[in-house]
């Protein structure tokens, strides 16, 4: 079983369904699943949607801070984001669409878009445009058979 490390994220299959599994961060849980189309029971977020989620929260986040820090009357933001495939020079490439609703009465043009230069400033956006690396590390719990050729 996979364990808890600080500031870790812990995914484990339920048993339910064919793809559920259960999220823990922290004190916080979740439950991520696949569509129906795609053979799950649609009982959590799909991995996409959890993609989604992050950066919409980051962005989202990264404004409050900023036009806080600022004094901004920034009252709320919404962002909607989106996911799409697209053909690209080297094969399919990831394209997330996120539109940006601000909230308050009192911003001003300059304010708005300079909110909008800072949504792309968050860090999950950044890590999402970077070159990233994922390392892998395989733990085996069970009883070893023998394959038949």
């Amino acid at each position: 079983m996979a364990e808890h490390k600080n500031g870790s994220v812990v995914v484990r299959s339920t048993g339910k369904g064919k793809f559920q599994q259960h999220i823990t961060a922290g004190k916080h849980e979740l439950t991520a699943d696949e569509p129906v189309k795609l053979g799950g029971d649609d009982t959590g977020l799909a991995p996409y949607d959890l993609l989604q989620a992050a950066l919409g929260a980051c962005k989202s986040m990264t404004l409050r801070m900023y036009a806080d820090h600022k004094g901004w009357p920034l009252e709320g933001v919404d962002i909607c984001v989106t996911h799409d495939k697209t053909d690209g020079a080297d094969g399919k490439q990831d394209v997330f669409h996120c539109q940006i609703c601000l909230h308050g009465d009192g911003l001003s043009d300059e304010q708005r878009a300079r909110l909008i230069e800072i949504a792309d400033k968050c860090p999950v956006h950044k890590t999402l445009q970077a070159q990233n690396t994922v390392i892998e590390s395989l733990e085996f719990k069970g009883k070893v058979t023998a394959q038949k050729a």
